[in-house]
């Protein structure tokens, strides 16, 4: 049987890219600093995903186990492994790339041939950021022997998992809707044969689609549902105002999508019509401060927020509800969250004129600063 390391065994990675991987007759190798999770998934060997939609489903993954990822079996593993994942979060990558650059480095001494890697994360790049990392800790052998044996090729993952509660810690909650596009260029080899994973070689626009309608329209409406002192996603979408500048905002991001990529605009509409949807599942209880959390990075001038008012600028089209969604994440204040508490932090240091500035890289005194400036002191006075 074939085997797939996928670090990373939270929820993304056992709801989404651990069980597709597991459906496609790999055996699925999750990796993970969480030692009972690691012994959980080794004693029972399998769990169950809840579909949770109209029509609830449950659906058993199996052939399925588990190594720490901070110690010397997941080197052994990674000198065997067919297929590598990720779903760890853009910011554990670099934590990461030492353990897999060993791996590598064992496969080149053991003779092992093609590994494609692929990092499945909410970042446009991420496989190519883990490469680089990865590059960083490889011997002058070592990154011969990866330039031409292992593939880090970049992907879109759409799923929206949340946190659920179980009768078992590995059983997990998903939406019914997936969607997994993967750069067929950067493979090495033969492409991996799993079912729902798409090949494309064209995967800048999906990456762009996905993180500049879903993930932009998750964001703002956890935003504005955070300052109404709403609790889920599903609660806030059915919020009237909030619905209105939710949709407004994805439908500016989608007119430069549509500019940019070529989409075609009815389509793409009906793409937004579908995300709207999802955010209104009931069966979904996803909080808007698990959706908000890490401000400072989706707040950053490539993410959801500012990527595409910059796009929309860069095509002079209006972009109103894009920067109120941004304004508004500036008053994301959650204690649990490390970003937000720096980011309230420099606020309370600088001024919010000079951390607008920095944290988009929008310039003071443009036009759009100002805007947003304006629409963050609007929204503290209401």
């Amino acid at each position: 049987m074939k085997k797939a390391i996928q670090f990373g065994a939270g929820n993304i990675g056992r709801g989404f890219i651990g069980a597709l991987l597991s459906q496609a007759s790999y055996h699925v190798v999750f990796a993970d600093i969480n030692e009972h999770m690691i012994n959980e998934l080794n004693e029972k060997k399998s769990y169950q995903i809840h579909i949770l939609d109209l029509e609830q489903r449950q659906e058993t993954i199996t052939n399925v186990s588990g190594v720490l990822s901070n110690g010397q079996d997941i080197i052994n593993e990674l000198a065997e492994a067919d297929f590598v994942t990720t779903a760890v979060g853009p910011n554990v990558l670099k934590i990461i790339a030492s353990t897999i650059a060993k791996g590598i480095e064992a496969r080149r001494e053991a003779g092992r041939g093609i590994l494609n890697i692929v990092a499945c994360e909410n970042m446009v790049g991420g496989s190519k950021h883990l490469e680089e990392q990865v590059y960083t800790h490889l011997s002058e052998e070592g990154k011969l022997y990866a330039k031409d044996n292992v593939g880090f090729a970049n992907c879109s993952v759409d799923r929206i998992v949340p946190p659920y509660q179980g009768d078992n810690i590995l059983d997990v909650g998903v939406e019914s809707f997936y969607e997994w596009i993967v750069e067929e260029p950067s493979l090495k080899g033969e492409a991996p044969q799993i079912s729902g994973m798409k090949l494309t070689d064209n995967l800048l626009a999906y990456v762009q689609r996905k993180l500049f309608t879903l993930n932009t329209g998750h964001a703002i409406t956890a935003y504005l549902g955070y300052l109404d002192g709403i609790e889920t996603i599903e609660e806030a979408i059915n919020n009237d105002s909030i619905r209105k500048v939710v949709r407004q905002a994805m439908e500016e991001s989608g007119d430069a999508l549509i500019k940019k990529h070529g989409f075609d605009k009815e389509e793409h509409y009906k793409y937004i019509d579908k995300i709207e949807n999802r955010f209104k599942n009931p069966y979904i209880r996803d909080e808007v401060i698990r959706v908000g959390r890490e401000p400072l990075r989706k707040l950053g001038p490539a993410d959801r927020l500012v990527g595409p008012a910059n796009m929309a600028i860069d095509y002079g089209l209006p972009h109103e509800a894009l920067l109120k969604g941004i304004a508004d994440a500036f008053h994301y204040d959650n204690s649990q969250d490390p970003q937000s508490k720096e980011l309230q932090g420099q606020i309370a240091e600088k001024g919010i004129e000079a951390v607008i500035s920095s944290v988009t890289g929008f310039t003071e005194g443009s036009e759009d600063h100002r805007i947003i400036c304006e629409q963050y002191a609007k929204t503290s006075k209401a």
